[in-house]
């Protein structure tokens, strides 16, 4: 058997987080400000948030090449995520973990602290920094509202509020998380919630928590 390349003896030192695109720079900054300089990420399409039935068999391949790489851990940067058990299914067949919860809402606010909110929330529609910096991308365009304006009633008439679930403290963001709210006819509510639980979830992964 030849021996192992250069590349993959590296690896085997590293955690590779296989992670949502959604959530890619918010991994990246709890990594940075960690000190978690080991994990390596490598992301699926972040708008597979809108196509959840690709996430399963994308993982598996991304599971595939991080094994063949060699890396000593992998981790799953997704919660539940609408697949309906097919994460937690790869990642019972794998031995491998990911971020526990339904949604990145809910990491982000504290899944302790979402689950105590969720049930008087229920026609509470979220953003997080990315869906506010997309909304057209991820809310408007897949929805087709812009060609399509009378679809906004149908489609979100059952809501009462968008809330806006910050990691950053950006007023662009706040003000474009604000427009949505506008667009959609939506009261609007900001909440700072930072990282949330991604951080003990990325420390436990990386072996500092």
């Amino acid at each position: 058997m030849p021996d192992p390349s250069p590349d993959t003896r590296d690896n085997a030192h590293k955690v590779r987080v296989i992670a949502c695109g959604a959530i890619a720079r918010e991994v990246l900054a709890v990594a940075r400000l960690n000190r978690l300089d080991h994990l390596d990420l490598v992301c699926l399409p972040a708008i597979w948030h809108v196509y959840p039935q690709k996430i399963a068999p994308a993982l598996r391949d991304a599971i595939a090449e991080t094994k063949q790489a060699g890396y000593g851990r992998i981790f799953i940067g997704y919660a539940e995520c609408g697949t309906q058990g097919q994460i937690d299914r790869i990642c019972a067949e794998e031995g491998i973990d990911r971020i526990a919860g339904p949604h990145c809402y809910a990491f982000y606010s504290g899944n302790e602290a979402f689950d105590k909110i969720r049930e008087d929330e229920i026609t509470a529609f979220y953003l997080t920094d990315l869906i506010a910096r997309q909304f057209e991308a991820f809310v408007i365009e897949p929805l087709k509202l812009d060609k399509h304006p009378e679809l906004r009633d149908m489609v979100f008439g059952n809501y009462s509020k968008i809330v806006y679930l910050a990691q950053t403290d950006d007023a662009e963001l706040q003000a474009k998380a604000k427009w949505a709210a506008d667009y959609l006819g939506l009261a609007y509510e900001y909440r700072f919630t930072g990282y949330g639980d991604l951080i003990p979830a990325l420390e436990r992964a990386a072996g500092a928590g």
